[in-house]
């Protein structure tokens, strides 16, 4: 079964705690902390996998999820690190974080690896925390917890040329006839329900040809099979439009051709697929019809007048499929030379990037007021508050001098905050003590 769109929840592991431990040895009778870091959650990575074809997997793994690290031990002793979970995804697979829209990754090479959701840190034992003042610091880190997010999985086929025209046009025909691919075939509308890829040999060179779902009106806003076709039209390089002209049906070529092109225009509108300029091949298709090389000769006139040349086939006898095929493989050697000249320019013209990669400042947060609850947010301070245990003491003292160094308790009092207020952090609340927040550290 052919399946091309999926929505899957991944859950990263979460970071293992910090140990909290002292040296306990013979003739040490004050050994100094000892607690180890906890281990790294794992992530949950995709990897685009040239033997897939279909996301049919993902209907029944629903929730992907990583490995926990593992908490910190005595003797400095680290926790393990958690397990990565790894997946496979046919290549050409788009994934998308389902609540925003936002594309994390399109993997079109094989091998090519995305992190889907990051696994979390591991908290700092209570060793990290000893210094000339702290000497036995009684507290550790909380591991923090891995990235979950809702995904979806979109599979757009990887094709040089797509085999565009409304049902029953002659495509999965065109295809049986000039590559190794076996479509379906039969006298009825949407015989073709998922894409079909053929290797194409002409003119010295070879390229792939899809042959995808035919599109009806209406089809950009998902009428008929609209939004699985046009998902993998985006893909490729040239379309082939195929028109019929044998005159079994109501419609004109003309009319069929104007018709299949607002759509594409539609769902550039929409989705700013750049279909709409993609180039293009037009071909008056079933001339072996009693009656259609007149119907094809019109066609022909008509779009002469529009400086758009169609070319005249039969995909059932094979008749003009040969001269096709040069017109299409030339027509691929010009796009393919015109984007490297353009990749070439690109490379003399840019200037290299260069990326900084910094963390969340503490500092970079906002105050604001919930009835009688205060909230700071900012994902710095959010981090932190998730990584320190507040029902520890010495814990929660370091948490407050760490708010006081970054001047959030300065920001809280001058929005009104007095001892005893309500403070929310993320998902913690806690009592707000002045004492704490005036200690010297």
């Amino acid at each position: 079964m052919f399946v091309d769109y999926v929505e899957v929840h991944a859950k990263a592991g979460d970071g293992g705690d910090g140990a909290v431990a002292f040296r306990r040895e013979k003739f040490v009778p004050r050994g100094g902390p000892a607690g180890g870091d906890g281990g790294r959650g794992g992530d949950v990575v995709a990897v685009a996998d040239q033997s897939l074809r279909t996301l049919m997997d993902f209907r029944y793994q629903k929730h992907l999820r990583a490995g926990s690290g593992g908490r910190g031990g005595v003797n400095k002793m680290f926790g393990a690190d958690g397990a990565d979970l790894v997946v496979g995804v046919p290549v050409g697979t788009v994934i998308r974080d389902r609540a925003t829209g936002e594309v994390i990754s399109d993997l079109v090479s094989p091998g090519q690896r995305a992190v889907l959701a990051r696994g979390g840190r591991g908290g700092r034992g209570n060793a990290r925390f000893a210094n000339s003042v702290r000497q036995t610091p009684r507290f550790a880190e909380k591991g923090e917890p891995g990235e979950e997010r809702d995904l979806v999985f979109e599979l757009r086929v990887l094709a040089d040329v797509g085999l565009v025209g409304y049902p029953n046009a002659g495509k999965s025909t065109l295809l049986a006839r000039i590559s190794a691919a076996r479509p379906k075939i039969a006298d009825y509308p949407f015989t073709t329900l998922s894409p079909v890829l053929g290797v194409v040999e002409a003119a010295g060179t070879s390229f792939v040809v899809a042959d995808i779902p035919g599109l009806i009106e209406g089809a950009s806003r998902g009428a008929g099979l609209g939004h699985e076709f046009l998902r993998h039209v985006m893909r490729t390089r040239l379309l082939v439009h195929l028109v019929d002209v044998s005159g079994t049906v109501e419609r004109s070529p003309v009319e069929d051709y104007d018709s299949i092109r607002r759509e594409l225009a539609q769902y550039d509108q929409e989705y700013g697929a750049g279909l709409g300029a993609k180039p293009e091949v037009v071909v008056a298709n079933k001339i072996d019809v009693p009656g259609a090389v007149e119907r094809a000769a019109e066609f022909h006139a008509t779009m002469g007048q529009r400086g758009t040349p169609v070319h005249r086939i039969s995909g059932l006898t094979g008749e003009g499929v040969d001269h096709l095929l040069y017109v299409i493989a030339a027509r691929l050697a010009e796009i393919e030379e015109t984007a490297t000249g353009k990749a070439e320019t690109e490379n003399v013209t840019a200037p290299p990037r260069r990326y900084t990669v910094r963390r969340p400042r503490l500092r970079d947060v906002s105050v604001s007021r919930d009835g009688d609850v205060y909230v700071v947010s900012g994902e710095g301070v959010e981090s932190l508050c998730r990584r320190t245990n507040i029902a520890n003491e010495d814990a929660l003292k370091r948490f407050y001098m760490m708010l006081v160094r970054a001047g959030i308790i300065d920001s809280l009092r001058e929005a009104g905050m007095v001892e005893g207020d309500t403070v929310r952090i993320g998902d913690v609340e806690f009592e707000f003590v002045e004492s704490y927040a005036a200690m010297k550290q």
